[in-house]
């Protein structure tokens, strides 16, 4: 079939990129779903910071590539074998599918599955197939899911069912932003009942962090040092907010510290910020060749722990029906991460948006 999507044609280009136009939107064919796989036409797809890292060339991918990995849609097709879901029904996207048969899948979230990570270094669905072309070209899938589109077909592993009454926009979130930020604090952090939390950086990944801690009961303190997302971190809840040189002077810690920028600056603030036997968690990705300054006499004298956490360290099928009860509860109203929604045709711009720290979730909605 025909679809229309926006394709990341070279990795590195100058910014702005509304000027260079690293992504260009336009027709493709997409096969339909073989073995194992469904057809989603795509509702609604988030703008996030994993986007940008192939864009930027921070995260190598093989191009061209066919880009998005936080969206929602309704599903129109089955393939052959796929038998637990339905047409018609609502799905959010994972872009870390899980076999449910590997080391990985093993760990109970704390490790990828290696399935799934394999196909998406490769640009392919699970199983090696790709299922998109362009003039006979073709073009490699985005980490399972390539969102960015009015349709993708996906394998099953890749989605996760959710009632109706969950809003496409919210539903897309909750397949990134929330998985990652949310299971910072609730699969990695694991803080005990009155633990203050800091999480430092406040994009989307950040600020759902903040309103997975502040649904527990936990009071949350905000880091960043863009004012406006401090603003919206004391909306969301949290009880006091920073810049990094404010936290620094204020001498301010906490037993969890979750660091969601993904720089190195970013992380020693967190490292600094951790109470004695406490927990740093970090969920950020800088780039390959980063680098940060860590005292090991400081780890062994308090007693600290550093954990890293890939996609929140989640079980999708799991923890998207519970982020999406609290939601329905009112208790994680992850519609407030959503800071703007846009065309697809904008999609240049949504990224040096992302670039210049000014958006929190960006998100295209599909007629």
């Amino acid at each position: 079939m025909r679809i229309v999507g926006a394709v990341l044609e070279e990795i590195g280009r100058e910014r702005p990129f509304v000027e260079s136009k690293p992504i260009t939107v336009g027709e493709l064919e997409l096969d339909p779903p073989g073995p194992g796989e469904i057809l989603v036409r795509i509702e609604a797809a988030g703008l996030c910071h994993s986007d940008l890292s192939v864009v930027d060339g921070n995260r190598v991918r093989p191009v061209p590539m066919l880009l998005g990995h936080e969206a929602a849609g309704i599903v129109e097709q089955l393939g052959d074998g796929v038998d637990d879901v339905a047409i018609g029904q609502r799905v959010v996207m994972t872009f870390l599918p899980r076999c449910g048969k590997c080391a990985g899948c093993a760990t109970d979230g704390r490790l990828p599955c290696e399935v799934g990570t394999r196909a998406n270094n490769a640009g392919e669905l699970v199983g090696g197939r790709r299922r998109l072309h362009r003039d006979g070209e073709e073009i490699f899938h985005h980490l399972g899911v390539s969102g960015f589109a009015s349709h993708a077909v996906v394998n099953r592993h890749s989605v996760v069912v959710v009632d109706d009454d969950v809003p496409a926009d919210v539903a897309a979130v909750l397949g990134c932003a929330v998985l990652t930020g949310g299971g910072a604090v609730i699969n990695a952090g694991r803080p005990a009942p009155g633990d203050t939390i800091i999480v430092v950086g406040l994009g989307g990944v950040g600020m759902a962090a903040v309103l997975a801690a502040v649904s527990l009961g936990h009071e949350v303190i905000g880091v960043d040092g863009v004012p406006d997302k401090l603003e919206r971190a004391l909306e969301l809840g949290a009880s006091a907010v920073f810049t990094p040189s404010e936290l620094a002077e204020s001498g301010v810690r906490a037993p969890v510290v979750i660091e969601a920028a993904g720089n190195a600056r970013a992380f020693e603030t967190a490292i600094a910020a951790t109470s004695p036997g406490g927990t740093t968690v970090t969920v950020g990705l800088p780039a390959p060749s980063a680098m940060a300054a860590v005292s090991p006499l400081t780890l062994v004298a308090e007693a600290r722990t550093i954990v890293g956490s890939y996609l929140g360290s989640a079980v999708p099928s799991r923890d998207i029906p519970r982020y999406a009860q609290l939601w329905r509860e009112g208790r994680l109203p992850v519609e407030k991460l959503i800071s703007s929604r846009i065309a697809l045709s904008d999609i240049n711009a949504g990224m040096d948006a992302l670039a210049d720290g000014t958006a929190i979730r960006q998100v295209i909605v599909f007629d």
